[in-house]
């Protein structure tokens, strides 16, 4: 398929949902400005302090985490396809007085971009799916690194994926490591199923395999993996909350999200 064409669909989906992102209960925008954080357990709990460190925020939307990261001391750098992510996450930085540097581009070509090396490079929750090809993208991953630097990301894991979400109830119809590319278009957004605009998206589901041996082709070796049946966020039907806040579902009968940290060596 035309995968420009793909990326251009895509980038002028994510600029239609920034304002209703912005305006949702799920972001919870004025609760963040008054200083509440935006990052989960996982990836707390994984980076632990990160005062004084370079962090290169991969897919960063229009940067809340981003700038959560640089509240706990870490030097800020995001990047997002979307324009107009971009220029309210830079807004936002005005407005709270807060030191990170946001560049748009395609998450493929952020070493013509941007040419720094960091000590962490960070990826959240729904990106890998936009990636046709991952060895490029573990590629830049490995280039962005300081030797010794770490690279952590936490994803929804690929069998959730695997179930088309616009039927009722869902039905399992992808694979779990299709290589055609997934298109949908519906009304809505995940953030606000209600909002009144159209998302027209084309997604690539990528299998744990293909995720951890792209980063292990580029050089990285692997340090943490691990596959959880908790989700931070409610966006799969019929999930159930649990005390401490997380997602799952009641049957269990697999993970929602899985985490993967990998070291450049020095």
């Amino acid at each position: 398929m035309d995968v420009k064409r793909a990326f251009e669909t895509n980038k002028q989906t994510w600029n239609r949902k920034v304002s209703v992102h912005a305006n949702s209960d799920f972001y919870r925008l004025e609760a963040f400005k008054k200083g509440a954080c935006s990052l989960q357990f996982y990836e707390k709990e994984a980076l632990g302090n990160v005062s004084g460190k370079s962090l290169l925020h991969l897919q960063c939307h229009f940067g809340q985490d981003t700038l959560s990261w640089a509240r706990k001391g870490a030097r800020c750098t995001g990047i997002d396809i979307s324009d107009k992510a971009i220029e309210m996450a830079k807004a936002l930085a005005t407005e709270l007085a807060l030191q990170a540097t946001f560049v748009c581009c395609n998450v493929m070509d952020v070493s013509r971009h941007v040419s720094n090396r960091f000590d962490i490079v960070f990826t959240s929750y729904g990106v890998v799916g936009w990636i046709p090809e991952l060895n490029p993208w573990a590629e830049m991953i490995a280039e962005r690194l300081e030797p010794g630097g770490y690279f952590y990301m936490v994803e929804f894991h690929p069998i959730p994926w695997m179930f088309n979400y616009l039927k009722n109830p869902p039905q399992l119809a992808y694979g779990y490591q299709q290589k055609d590319a997934i298109y949908e278009r519906y009304e809505g957004t995940y953030a606000d199923e209600s909002a009144p605009i159209v998302s027209e998206e084309y997604s690539w589901n990528h299998g744990l395999a293909e995720v951890i041996g792209a980063l292990l082709k580029a050089g990285l070796t692997l340090e943490r993996f691990n596959e959880f049946e908790a989700s931070p966020y409610n966006v799969f039907p019929n999930l159930v909350r649990h005390s401490n806040g997380m997602y799952a579902r009641p049957d269990a009968l697999f993970p929602l999200v899985y985490d993967i940290g990998m070291r450049k060596p020095t």
